[in-house]
């Protein structure tokens, strides 16, 4: 479900909203995840997880101490799906995360997908980038 809202060479606008209802369907598109917490010290602390989108909540089921120390002192969290090809969109989530047993449950505050502009292509959304939004 990876847009093609951009033709040869990304001439269309580079930003386009899209209604974070459409997570489930885009995560289709993606495998493994990165999730990114910081600790005290803001140094980010990345781990690769397999989260699964449930009522809108996205349920890691597993995480180790420095996630969950983390996640727990700072509850803003990064997703960071990579693409699956070169020069395909990564998917980036920005969530609230809570401990959920031995795992976190994330509930999505934003969403975009993303990857590099073509060089020298004028990006509507000034983001320098081919960046689609996810807004719920």
């Amino acid at each position: 479900m990876l847009p093609s809202l951009f033709p040869s060479a990304y001439s269309q606008p580079m930003s386009v909203k899209v209604d974070l209802d459409t997570l489930a369907d885009t995560l289709g598109d993606f495998s493994f995840a990165y999730l990114v917490t910081v600790g005290d010290d803001y140094r980010a602390h990345t781990v690769a997880v397999d989260p699964v989108l449930t009522d809108g909540v996205l349920q890691i089921d597993s995480v180790g101490n420095s996630t969950r120390r983390n996640s727990s002192a700072h509850p803003q969290v990064t997703l960071v799906w990579p693409p699956r090809e070169a020069g395909g969109y990564s998917l980036i989530v920005d969530g609230a995360a809570s401990v959920a047993g031995d795992g976190l449950a994330v509930r999505p505050t934003g969403a975009v997908l993303h990857r590099p502009a073509v060089a020298g292509t004028p990006t509507a959304s000034g983001c320098g980038d081919d960046c689609v939004p996810l807004n719920g």
